[in-house]
């Protein structure tokens, strides 16, 4: 590998200084433009590692991301919003270097420790049927590198996103998803380009997954958890729509039952 990393190299715009606000929006966006075709570049990668993963999930296996910095943030961002969409909790579970304080203010050391990501897997009891996803733009990241190597030494399955080729992260998972996403905008800022491809390879496993585990009817989230007047009444025009009946008869429905699923089945065994 390079001395220098593809997200580590020079951007190609060498003084948005004293560009335009019009042109820096518009370089930035430009640049975005690219990132769709790069992920699609890696889809046989992912579908490989997404079919391997729903094998183990009916039998009680797990996801774990694990990340730093952006990456890591986006994981549990990806993993916390699995519950209130899908009604499964502790399926998919992020990690990051430093813990929840992360999320919130810089942690940048933690992602250091080569050691500690691996520790806090353990303390999930993780078994052989369980998923290791390291994310890290630039496939370097000690904490996430350290972990995938031992998760995989131990039987698990492990994947990995990362926007460099050959990186030691790919190197170290069984299953290594590489989103070659270029230099970004602004040199080094992974948070940008490289960050935009690992939330959007994130939504696609983990969309893919709940749909494969059956927690989607035709297009419609009918395990969605009921938290809010907005979802109640989604849920209200899913089982109209769904059952071909008015609005009032759906929400008696929906509220005798609690859960969209729950009503749509009972309708079903009417018919």
């Amino acid at each position: 590998m390079n001395s220098v990393s593809i997200t580590e190299s020079s951007s190609a715009f060498q003084h948005p200084d004293k560009m335009s606000l019009h042109d820096i929006l518009a370089g930035i966006n430009r640049e975005d433009g690219g990132v769709p075709a790069a992920v699609g570049k890696a889809l046989p990668q992912m579908e490989a590692l997404v079919a391997r993963i729903a094998e183990r999930l009916p039998q009680g296996g797990r996801v774990f991301y694990l990340g730093a910095g952006t990456s890591g943030r986006l994981g549990v961002l990806d993993a916390s919003e699995i519950p209130p969409t899908y009604g499964v909790r502790d399926v998919i579970v992020g990690l990051i270097a430093g813990g929840d304080r992360a999320l919130r203010q810089s942690v940048e050391a933690a992602e250091d420790d080569r050691e500690k990501g691996w520790t806090e897997l353990q303390a999930f009891n993780v078994t052989t049927l369980d998923t290791v996803i390291g994310i890290a733009a630039s496939g370097a990241t000690p904490y996430v590198v350290g972990a995938v190597e031992k998760a995989r030494a131990d039987g698990l399955l492990t994947g990995c996103i990362t926007c460099n080729p050959g990186s030691p992260l790919a190197q170290a998972a069984e299953y290594p998803v590489e989103i070659v996403t270029g230099p970004e905008f602004i040199t080094g800022s992974t948070r940008m380009k490289a960050g935009t491809a690992q939330k959007l390879a994130l939504n696609m496993i983990s969309t893919a997954l709940m749909i494969k585990m059956g927690r989607v009817k035709g297009n419609k989230m009918v395990n969605m958890q009921l938290t809010n007047k907005k979802l109640v009444n989604r849920g209200i025009r899913m089982i109209a729509e769904e059952a071909g009946i008015p609005e009032d008869e759906a929400a008696a429905l929906l509220h005798r039952h609690g859960s969209v699923k729950k009503a749509l089945d009972e309708i079903t065994g009417k018919k």
